[in-house]
């Protein structure tokens, strides 16, 4: 299936903790029940946990066993995307068609939100991995830093990750992004280590804002301070490397897969080089193509240019 054509799967997507992933969306574009200071898709338009089938299930199931079936290679097929998968009311039925249509493994990336209700979490069970996020130690950092929508609150959220480990016997790499002088003092993060040994992931990735934020005070924390956040943290906690341009490809690249990857999520050249097994100059040639055509925007974040798609 064209990448253009595709409305639910996208991909696959060079991921700095997955690998290679095939992504699935199963809400429309930034419904969520967080409006992170940090969200690389920017301001939360649809503010809700309200539960509900966002896309339609088959539609979503078919274009996904289509695209498998003209051949991919992923590391992960991931529930992750434009808002929040668990959102979905059919995340269950969902979880289990793809165990059963493909070998590759599954994983969910969610913000944590609606892990207290048990729907949800048994939903998540097939699950081969389950990547959530914890930002905050406290009420007041959490508040600030991913500004839930009414009726979530800190202690929910921690409730539900804490209920999740004691269901769930795959892996959960919990993630947790730093944002500079907000939860980077050692005060919150010994508040952050308290909560992370009470819920018990299997390993912490460490992250901080790379590409453009929705908030511009949302700044990036050196590779110093992650360092020393890590070692704070003990041997669970690991900082997320940032991947590398593909050295090796060079297949033609079409401007209509550039801007599919782009609809999705801000990328480098290095990250469309990687994604579409393209040599780095072939994207930046399809890349200035789209600039001049004024359907390619720039914005330089931390020494780093990002592409997405848009008016010039």
């Amino acid at each position: 299936m064209n990448a253009t054509k595709r409305k639910y799967v996208y991909g696959p997507v060079p991921s700095r903790r997955l690998g290679r992933s095939l992504g699935v969306d199963l809400v429309p574009f930034k419904v969520c029940p967080f409006d992170c200071t940090y969200c690389q898709l920017g301001r939360t338009t649809s503010h809700t946990a309200r539960r509900r089938a966002y896309h339609p299930t088959e539609a979503v199931l078919a274009e996904l066993r289509e695209v498998l079936a003209g051949g991919v290679e992923a590391d992960y097929v991931t529930l992750s995307g434009s808002g929040e998968p668990t959102l979905h009311r059919d995340l269950g039925r969902i979880v289990e068609a793809i165990k059963a249509m493909t070998d590759i493994p599954l994983a969910v990336l969610t913000n944590g939100a609606l892990l207290g209700d048990p729907q949800v979490r048994r939903a998540l069970l097939p699950a081969d991995l389950i990547a959530p996020s914890l930002d905050a130690g406290d009420e007041t950092t959490f508040r600030r830093i991913n500004r839930p929508c009414e009726g979530v609150t800190f202690d929910s959220v921690v409730a539900g990750l804490k209920a999740l480990r004691a269901e769930y016997d795959g892996r959960i790499a919990l993630e947790v992004l730093f944002v500079a002088g907000v939860n980077d003092g050692d005060e919150e993060v010994d508040r952050l280590k308290a909560v992370i040994e009470a819920v018990g992931p299997d390993s912490v990735d460490l992250n901080t804002v790379t590409r453009p934020p929705a908030e511009s005070d949302a700044r990036p924390v050196t590779g110093a301070s992650l360092e020393r956040i890590a070692a704070r943290l003990g041997p669970e906690a690991r900082i997320i490397a940032a991947r590398t341009a593909a050295e090796t490809g060079g297949g033609a690249v079409s401007a209509e897969d550039v801007l599919a990857m782009l609809r999705r999520r801000p990328c480098t050249l290095d990250d469309l080089a990687d994604a579409l097994r393209c040599h780095r100059w072939e994207a930046a040639k399809v890349v200035a193509r789209l600039q001049e055509a004024g359907r390619v925007a720039d914005r330089r974040q931390d020494g780093r240019t990002y592409f997405q798609a848009g008016e010039a």
